[in-house]
């Protein structure tokens, strides 16, 4: 680099210099404080979930004709790894797999695609089979969750409140979309005895007919005139409950009103479906979605505000509660490592200070600032934010950033000790340091090069580290070659000629003490050799005790409770079972918050947690303490409450959150096959095994138990002799077991089912 001297020119053109010092400064400052906030940066989750239901179908039905001709379709995406499919009766839930190594420009196309071919494949599924129904929104985050509850309040009330919340939180600024979550579905029911109808000769048909003509939706033409054409409508369709009972009812030559022969009542689902209880209350989540690329602190104010807003003007005995809130996290990580940050810098600065004199050492340390600086603009130019990644490499490379300035400013200070004045000094840093400093700050950057260009999640989390790292020293040696020669020249005091020249600076004792401490070296060549290799070998030896976990586990202070009891349990035994856990956990002085939720898992509330799929013999509780610290001493009190019977007949797990892609257990063992008699066999044999080693706290099976099931055989000859078909007797036990949907009340923004049922315990 003898043709060209970047230095030099820097010197020479001292203005140009000067003004690029400030803009580099005041750019800084500027993309400093508009550089967006995370808690940890995003990545794409490469995961679909599919839900397709056949009401009547068994669960090898489901198998056989719904999920695997699905998942023969998915295995043609060019992306695909793999299809988890839980199948019950009734209901096939599929979980969508792509390659870890898939580009996420690839994933929205892979799931237009996926969706493309599951709506080819749903005209050749089973006559009665609804769906497949695709979200590919899975991966949506709830940047916040807002509790909306009232103790006593009817919760049809309750929905109208959180409905009117949602459209106020969808108008501030930086909301992508709000979701109510835990909604109970409003049931009609019309519940009536058989004997008593078969003393009216009145037959359930009779009935389920005229609730379907009396609200059928149909057309009734329209006029043309000479202005607007004028449709035709007619008043007939239910409105309120009170129509429903005085649905005329025709039997023979008598009539009676629907509510002379049942009983006609407002509920909801039965059984329930998904339930959330917030501190023990029956609770509606608000689930709040950011828009991609919006400022978390900005919009956490925003929602502060909005929040504060709305609960001076709820109804009285309504509550507006914040359940999680990723501002007050994002603030407190990103708070957290500016602290370690400064004190970083703070570190280094003091240490340049020292060491090379005051004049030298303002010289270096101002190449610390200049380098930030020149980074922040490069990260809002790159669309990149403070998070966990990107400030953990901006410390990494903290002690590096001086290198390249040192050396500048040594050996300028050297050439002017030999004689050479300042602006020919200020030169050699170019002539003489500028390739080897360039060349050590790319061997730097590309021993972080894996970790940049993984093609997998894992890269994608961390891949930050190698482009901020590459950033800061890139930028480090620029500002060694052009601003640090310029400041050199500017603030350093004047030097004299020291006596002898090249070889008089050297002649120090200290110097001395050096080279024969080198000479030593060579001279025991071997022995050198010998204690390095034995370092080495130390080295390698501690890393084997070392703890090996790529992703640690986060300092957030969610503590996470599964509660999965046998495969078939009702949501009732379920909840029940949670509400023990729930009254334990809200008796300990670590719980601030206990939310539960009862039939599948808690919304996504951060990004490397996954909700369960729906589950009504499972429930997630997650309890909010104050720091990391009360979280694991409450953990380990549950798991010890656990074992002395909390509750028995479900299996307790107590996890906190992990950074980095999602994994439900720390290691996982998949037994695949076409002979399910063999499979469980052999998941015992390993379960067996992994039971009796020592590390082992718990072993799970995915697989859940078989479910009994009550099979009727039909004697198809006498069916047929009292005039009943296979499909009618079926309905008749839909009807006397778990009731019969026969239309809908169409009110506001909700439709509302009318459910026929057997009263009393028929």
């Amino acid at each position: 680099m003898q043709s060209f001297n970047l230095s030099a020119l820097a010197v020479r053109e001292r203005a140009i210099t000067l003004f690029l010092i400030f803009a580099t400064a005041c750019a800084g400052i500027y993309a400093y404080f508009h550089l967006g906030r995370a808690e940890d940066p995003s990545f794409t989750i490469k995961v679909l979930t599919v839900t397709t239901v056949w009401p009547g179908a068994t669960a090898q039905e489901m198998q056989d004709l719904v999920a695997e001709p699905l998942e023969k379709r998915l295995q043609e995406l060019r992306w695909y790894d793999r299809v988890e499919t839980i199948t019950r009766p009734g209901l096939a839930l599929m979980t969508l797999q792509l390659l870890d190594k898939t580009p996420p420009k690839e994933v929205p196309d892979q799931f237009y695609q996926a969706r493309k071919k599951l709506g080819d494949e749903a005209p050749k599924l089973p006559q009665g089979a609804m769906g497949p129904f695709v979200n590919d929104e899975y991966s949506d985050v709830s940047f916040a969750l807002y509790s909306v509850e009232a103790p006593g309040f009817p919760l049809r009330q309750l929905t109208r409140v959180a409905e009117e919340l949602r459209q106020r939180f969808l108008h501030v600024p930086g909301v992508k979309k709000v979701d109510i979550v835990g909604e109970q579905q409003e049931r009609i029911f019309v519940e009536f005895s058989y004997p008593r109808l078969t003393m009216l000769g009145i037959s359930p048909a009779d009935i389920f007919s005229a609730l379907s003509r009396q609200n059928a939706v149909t057309p009734a033409g329209s006029v043309d005139t000479h202005g607007a054409q004028v449709f035709v409508r007619l008043d007939g369709a239910y409105t309120d409950i009170d129509k429903i009972r005085d649905t005329p009812i025709v039997a023979g030559k008598q009539s009676f009103k629907l509510s002379d022969i049942a009983d006609v009542t407002r509920g909801y689902e039965d059984p329930a479906t998904f339930v959330i209880r917030h501190n023990g209350e029956p609770s509606l989540l608000l689930s709040i979605v950011m828009k991609e690329g919006w400022n978390g602190l900005k919009l956490g104010d925003a929602l502060r505000a909005e929040s504060d807003k709305i609960s001076s003007s709820l109804p009285l005995g309504v509550s507006l509660k914040k359940v999680t809130d990723q501002a007050v996290n994002i603030s407190s990580a990103v708070n957290e490592f500016m602290v370690k940050f400064a004190m970083a810098v703070g570190v280094v600065m003091l240490v340049s200070l020292l060491s090379l004199g005051w004049r030298v050492g303002i010289v270096v340390v101002a190449a610390i600032p200049l380098t930030l600086g020149a980074v922040f603009v490069i990260m809002m130019i790159t669309d990149r934010v403070f998070d966990r990644i990107t400030l953990g490499a901006l410390i990494i490379s903290l002690g590096l950033l001086v290198d390249d300035a040192i050396i500048a400013i040594e050996s300028m200070v050297v050439k002017m000790e030999e004689g050479m004045d300042r602006i020919q000094a200020a030169a050699y840093a170019w002539s003489h340091t500028a390739a080897p400093m360039l060349a050590g700050t790319l061997v730097t950057v590309i021993g972080f090069l894996p970790v940049g260009f993984a093609r997998s999640t894992a890269g994608e989390y961390a891949g930050n580290i190698f482009w901020i790292v590459g950033f800061s020293l890139i930028a480090s040696w620029i500002v060694a070659v052009v601003f640090t020669p310029y400041l050199g020249v500017k603030l350093l005091p004047e030097i004299k000629a020291v006596k002898g020249g090249h070889a008089g600076i050297y002649s120090t004792p200290r110097y001395q003490r050096l080279r024969q401490l080198v000479s030593w070296c060579v001279r025991k060549k071997y022995t050198v050799a010998g204690i390095v290799v034995g370092a080495l070998l130390m080295a390698g030896g501690g890393m084997a005790v070392v703890k090996k976990q790529f992703f640690p586990n986060s300092d957030r202070p969610e503590l996470l409770v599964e509660v999965q009891l046998p495969s078939g349990t009702s949501i009732e035994t379920t909840s029940a079972a949670a509400k023990r856990i729930e009254h334990w956990l809200s008796q300990q002085p670590e719980s601030k918050i206990v939310t539960s939720y009862i039939g599948a898992g808690a919304p996504r509330f951060f990004f490397s947690y996954n909700p369960e799929l729906p589950d009504p013999s499972f429930a997630k509780i997650v309890v909010l303490t104050a720091n990391a610290e009360a979280r694991d001493h409450l953990k380990l009190r549950l798991r010890q409450a656990t074992a002395d019977g909390l509750a028995p007949e479900a299996r307790i797990r107590a996890t906190q959150l992990v950074f980095g892609p999602y994994s439900p257990f720390p290691v996982a063992f998949r037994v695949m096959g076409p002979d399910s008699a063999k499979l469980r066999e052999i998941a015992r044999s390993v379960e067996e095994i992994m039971r009796n080693d020592p590390n082992m706290r718990t072993v799970n099976v995915d697989w859940g138990e078989r479910v009994p099931k009550l099979h009727f055989v039909l004697d198809q000859e006498r069916l047929q002799l009292i005039g009943l078909s296979p499909e009618e007797a079926a309905q008749q036990l839909q009807f006397l077991l778990n009731g019969q949907t026969i239309t809908q009340v169409r009110e506001n923004i909700r439709a509302v089912n009318i459910v026929a049922r057997s009263a009393g315990p028929e």
